[in-house]
């Protein structure tokens, strides 16, 4: 994503932010998103780094009242152009788009390297979280994970979920992830391990890393950089494939988009669900088979849904908390 879609995506974020945009706005964003599938993702990221900032930060948007200045009763708008006005919060966003706001806001978002410590992330939620030997673990929606590392080893336990690890290299404490009974370890590398069912699937983006099964420790597998596995907790050999591009699209829920090339509505549905507390149904196997090319953003079912149907020749029914797409 180059900075000048970072700088449109801030932009219009804080437009957003400051309150509903007319109808000529709207008109506006609308053919912008339509020009680029990967702008949605650029606006989700801006639109979540300037929620973070505004909670962390405590400018506009702060719910603790602004006691003598007469400001306790301003709106949302007036706040966020009271701090828009500011050097310091036009230069926050767009003095280099939400790259920059990640940059800038670090020190307030990561409270401090994680270490013996349990992580858990909400359904939507995605958290980039530092990790103290320098390393970094992106956590998908609904996962949970634990984090120890000493002087000796470093390891983290992936209770449920999905995680995406940048590792700092150290010989001396290699890292290793356990998702159940599978075992993933690396010195300096970046990889993903995800849970499923009865075992682990695995996505390297550089680096290699080494996997077993827990007491099958003399069928160790390698996975270099653009391959992916899954390994079974119960013992089987274990297959590597080079996926370099299937790995990119797998990863697009780092920056809050699912990317699909060919993969059925049906595995679609089930990926979109992961992150929404509303629930896409698809009524029919033979449309859940249907396949499906493009990026959609996680934390819109509604936008997805009426982009599926128009795709595959369905149409969108609504029903309470579920969304239902059917011939």
């Amino acid at each position: 994503m180059n900075r000048l879609v970072d700088d449109i995506a801030a932009d219009w974020a804080i437009r957003r932010d400051a309150g509903a945009l007319d109808a000529a706005e709207a008109v506006e964003l609308d053919a912008w998103l339509a020009e680029d599938p990967r702008r949605a993702g650029a606006l989700l990221r801006a639109e979540a780094m300037l929620a973070l900032a505004t909670r962390a930060i405590g400018l506009p948007g702060a719910s603790a009242p602004d006691n003598g200045t007469g400001r306790e009763h301003e709106t949302p708008a007036q706040r966020s152009d009271r701090w828009m006005a500011r050097p310091f919060g036009r230069r926050l966003l767009l003095g280099g788009g939400a790259g920059a706001l990640a940059a800038s806001v670090a020190g307030v978002l990561f409270l401090g390297p994680a270490s013996g410590v349990e992580i858990e992330t909400a359904i939507g939620e995605v958290r980039r979280v530092p990790l103290a030997d320098g390393s970094t673990a992106a956590i998908n929606t609904d996962s949970r994970l634990r984090v120890a590392i000493n002087d000796k080893f470093r390891r983290i336990e992936l209770d449920q979920g999905e995680a995406f690890f940048e590792v700092a290299h150290d010989k001396a404490r290699p890292f290793t992830v356990a998702a159940g009974r599978v075992r993933v370890r690396a010195v300096g590398t970046a990889f993903s391990v995800r849970r499923r069912g009865d075992g682990a699937e695995i996505l390297v983006t550089e680096g290699v890393v080494e996997t077993w099964v827990d007491g099958y420790e003399g069928s160790k597998t390698r996975i270099a950089a653009g391959g992916r596995s899954f390994v079974s907790e119960r013992p089987a050999p274990i297959e590597v494939a080079a996926a370099p591009q299937q790995i990119d699209r797998a990863l697009a829920w780092r920056s809050g988009e699912l990317a699909l090339n060919g993969e059925s509505l049906g595995y679609a549905v089930a990926e979109l669900n992961r992150y929404n507390g509303r629930k896409v149904e698809v009524v029919g196997d033979d449309l859940a088979g249907e396949p499906l090319v493009g990026y959609f953003r996680t934390g819109d079912p509604e936008t997805f849904a009426e982009a599926a149907a128009s795709l595959t020749g369905a149409r969108v029914e609504t029903e309470g908390a579920v969304i239902r797409i059917r011939r």
